[in-house]
């Protein structure tokens, strides 16, 4: 290893994340591990590029030194980024797995049992059967999640990057609203947003920030495609902040007109979700369980609403095409594992189907401590933005809050009665 002061963690961080990395191939009697996917790469050597399309691995023996089978462009990044100092480069036209088994005969690994990310999206079903048919003398085994347990718990540097990203998450956010209004496009409102996240520090995100309006807002995953926002309409916003590839995320919704009864019913729903999380999270309680808590709240309405997906899940280190770590860790119905300190999750209560053909959202992202938990964006208004005249925004409001006050005492009597 090759230490060095220029990367995004102190290298002593490095050596940490590798030396447990190791401990877990002990436990699972791998004498080495080949690691191709991009996220974890990055989580081991501060690797990255935007060329992993093309096949590239880690090497890591269980004792000896590590080292790297990339493409010949790519090497640069191996060397300006990283601790690792041995390099196998492949060109273009040469053979990517061949330089990979070529490698592990070199090192002394070809007649060892070796682990590797079977469910990696960069290792396709082709190359692994290239694998398996010349790696004859050794033994290959799937090593799949090896990496990502050492990812699932950020660490206290890690956290303070992720609030880095919160910052341009938050910048892009705050732009977003307030270009927001009828008339502007939501291509518009986009570049708003991208261009305050990018101001502020942040970097690429692994997806680009979500913006629709109006019924386009009942699309899952759309985002803007010229359309003008209509007067009335409402306009939902999904923005990932990114710094070093870490992300953090968070949604808000616009309403350019006047809010219903049916939309403060689901702001108000989708907030006590939000507080519940913030209020109850916390070590030693199950994925399970705060999936049911959020689950609970969300479906509990009378607006016609649902949440039609996870309630949360996993995020951090991301490459496209997607910014979350769900597959490491989702919010959903019937897993067991435990929340550990330094967990950190996108939650997500949105309601899907408002009145039948609205979708608005509130999210947040939160981060296990010792005793509970903490938003990365603790000081963004919740209450979506009303974009009115003052006169009728402040009126409104007030009117939908008085008309839902006795609905509250009539349950409460009840309950006492």
């Amino acid at each position: 290893m090759r230490e060095r002061d220029d990367m995004t963690f102190p290298f002593s961080e490095y050596q940490r994340r590798l030396a447990e990395l190791r401990e877990r191939m002990h436990e699972r009697l791998l004498d080495a591990v080949i690691i191709t996917d991009p996220e974890n790469l990055m989580y081991l050597t501060d690797y990255q590029t935007t060329g992993y399309s093309f096949f590239q691995a880690l090497v890591v023996p269980l004792v000896d030194e590590p080292f790297m089978i990339t493409r010949q462009l790519e090497e640069s990044n191996v060397h300006a980024r990283t601790w690792v100092e041995l390099t196998r480069p492949y060109p273009d036209t040469g053979d990517a797995v061949q330089m990979l088994i070529e490698s592990l005969r070199e090192f002394g690994l070809s007649k060892k049992v070796i682990g590797y990310e079977r469910n990696s999206y960069f290792l396709p079903a082709y190359q692994q059967d290239q694998i398996h048919t010349t790696f004859t003398d050794g033994r290959m085994m799937d090593c799949f999640g090896i990496v990502e347990q050492g990812r699932a718990c950020k660490s206290e540097v890690e956290i303070e990057v992720m609030r880095k990203a919160a910052v341009a998450a938050k910048a892009g956010m705050l732009a977003g609203i307030g270009i927001t209004q009828p008339g502007v496009t939501e291509n518009e409102i986009g570049a708003a947003i991208s261009e305050a996240m990018f101001k502020a520090g942040g970097e690429p995100p692994a997806v680009m920030p979500y913006v629709t309006s109006g019924p386009r807002t009942m699309i899952g995953h759309a985002t803007w495609e010229g359309r003008t926002v209509q007067p009335g309409e409402h306009v939902f916003l999904e923005v990932g902040g990114c710094y070093r590839r870490y992300h953090t995320a968070l949604m808000r919704t616009v309403i350019c007109g006047e809010m219903n009864t049916a939309m403060y019913k689901a702001q108000q729903t989708m907030k006590f979700a939000l507080k519940s999380v913030r209020d109850n999270l916390r070590p030693g309680m199950t994925v399970s369980d705060a999936d049911n808590m959020v689950r609970t709240i969300i479906m509990d309405n009378d607006v016609d609403g649902k949440l039609i997906t996870r309630s949360g899940y996993s995020i951090g280190i991301a490459f496209p095409p997607s910014w979350d770590e769900g597959y490491i860790i989702s919010l959903k119905q019937g897993d067991s594992r435990v929340l550990q300190k330094g967990m950190t999750f996108h939650i997500i209560p949105w309601i899907w189907g408002v009145e039948g053909d609205k979708t608005c959202g509130i999210s947040d992202t939160f981060y296990i401590t010792e005793s509970g938990c903490d938003s990365f964006f603790a000081d963004v208004d919740q209450n979506f933005v009303v974009k009115a005249d003052s006169a009728s925004t402040v009126t409104k409001i007030s009117d939908v809050a008085k008309s839902k006050a006795p609905e509250k005492s009539d349950k409460k009597s009840k309950k006492e009665g």
